[in-house]
């Protein structure tokens, strides 16, 4: 049996977690952690992380990036693996996950989706065969309460796309204040907010007469507790080090 303690328990993500592990015979989650105590599970809940006394197995975060600093000590101190779920992390809590690699194994994919990193994958393939002649847009939509903009996985699927190019790529966010015509080295991006949308990311590549599109839809957020639940499985027994998605499926 895995034992897990689930940062950001109350949390939506962390509710939907809390109902999945219910099917999984060899993962439970013994504790939680979380500023607001206001949930009820069946797992006792800490408000500081000092004051849990059970030491787990792995721990998963669908927090806050506020909380990172704090819940990456409490794992190195403790030995712990960490499954780093949250989203919209800047580039020196990323260099904290990898620093705190060096101790523990780390977790983290800007997005805990199966078919999102299949997606990333294609448009790997596709950016290689098409890079001289199409221009590269990425769409994302997502709730109206999320935070961040453009989302950890648009910015991943650009970085993945970059990272095949011969030439890299400029990101522009905004063109309503750029009157100019689109140039051939930029990949462009651009975020929607409302309702309920759970997550949709589409990668054009528009050619002349000519386009191809690449979209995933997520449809709940239960395909990213699937993701998390799977890579705390994953990450049992582990050396230090930083994992992904990749070495994920590449073990399945």
């Amino acid at each position: 049996m895995i034992n897990i303690l689930l940062s950001g328990c109350n949390g939506k993500m962390g509710q939907v977690i809390t109902r999945m592990s219910e099917q999984y015979s060899d993962l439970r989650i013994v504790a939680g952690y979380d500023i607001a105590d206001s949930g009820k599970n069946a797992y006792p809940v800490c408000t500081d992380l000092s004051e849990c006394k059970l030491v787990p197995d792995v721990i998963i975060d669908f927090s806050n990036p506020s909380a990172l600093a704090e819940l990456m000590d409490y794992s190195v101190k403790n030995k712990i693996p960490a499954v780093i779920a949250t989203t919209g992390l800047s580039k020196a809590q990323i260099k904290l996950l990898e620093k705190a690699s060096r101790s523990i194994p780390v977790f983290f994919s800007a997005n805990m989706s199966l078919g999102v990193n299949l997606v990333i994958d294609l448009v790997k393939r596709a950016a290689r065969l098409l890079e001289l002649n199409y221009d590269i847009e990425i769409i994302e939509k997502h709730h109206n309460q999320k935070l961040d903009a453009p989302s950890g996985t648009a910015l991943a699927i650009a970085d993945s796309i970059n990272s095949v190019l011969a030439h890299k790529q400029e990101y522009v966010y905004d063109r309503h204040s750029r009157r100019k015509m689109r140039s051939k080295k930029e990949i462009g991006m651009h975020a929607v907010r409302g309702g309920t949308i759970v997550g949709e990311h589409s990668v054009i590549f528009a050619g002349n007469d000519e386009i191809i599109e690449i979209n995933h839809t997520a449809m709940s957020k239960e395909i990213f507790g699937t993701g998390a639940l799977r890579a705390a499985r994953f990450l049992y027994g582990k050396g230090p080090g930083m994992y992904d998605m990749d070495d994920l499926i590449g073990e399945e």
